[in-house]
């Protein structure tokens, strides 16, 4: 995932210490319901599409922005699936970060799944029971997408 200039600069004067980040996750379907996936570059594995929003840019428009950007798609957002935060990631140069994810449901209008960028090897759509071997955090973000279940958050506890 390449870094936006806008962490760049922030981290001129926050050295490698933890910065608190929205993050952004799109679970695309197209009409034959198909999920629209990536192998990263980075890391060589299958994931959703996600990313940073820009400073002031909405979360749904990020969503629709990183889908296009990463592999040509033009999708629109249907619904909120989830909103979660994350525990903490230290990347391999000592930086830190800890993102909120917001992951939106959307839906394939046009454009066909190709490389779009240098963030990804592949792209491709795969039937949910075919899914290649992706983390846990994608597989529950799918099946959150493909429920009719209200949007999931960590509960309170307390009431």
């Amino acid at each position: 995932m390449a870094t936006p200039d806008f962490i760049r600069d922030l981290r001129v004067f926050a050295g490698h210490q933890l910065l608190w980040l929205p993050g952004v996750t799109a679970v695309v379907f197209d009409d034959e319901g198909r999920v629209l996936l990536g192998r990263r570059s980075d890391n060589g594995r299958w994931s959703l599409i996600g990313g940073i929003p820009e400073p002031g840019e909405q979360p749904a428009a990020c969503a629709v922005r990183e889908v296009e950007e990463e592999t040509a798609v033009r999708c629109v957002v249907e619904r909120l699936v989830l909103v979660q935060a994350l525990k903490p990631v230290t990347y391999d140069n000592g930086d830190v970060c800890q993102f909120m994810d917001i992951t939106f449901r959307c839906r394939a209008v046009g454009g066909e799944a190709r490389v779009n960028d240098d963030e990804s090897l592949e792209v491709g759509w795969f039937a949910v029971d075919a899914l290649p071997d992706i983390k846990e955090f994608g597989q529950t973000r799918v099946k959150q997408a493909m429920s009719d279940a209200p949007t999931w958050f960590e509960p309170t506890g307390s009431f």
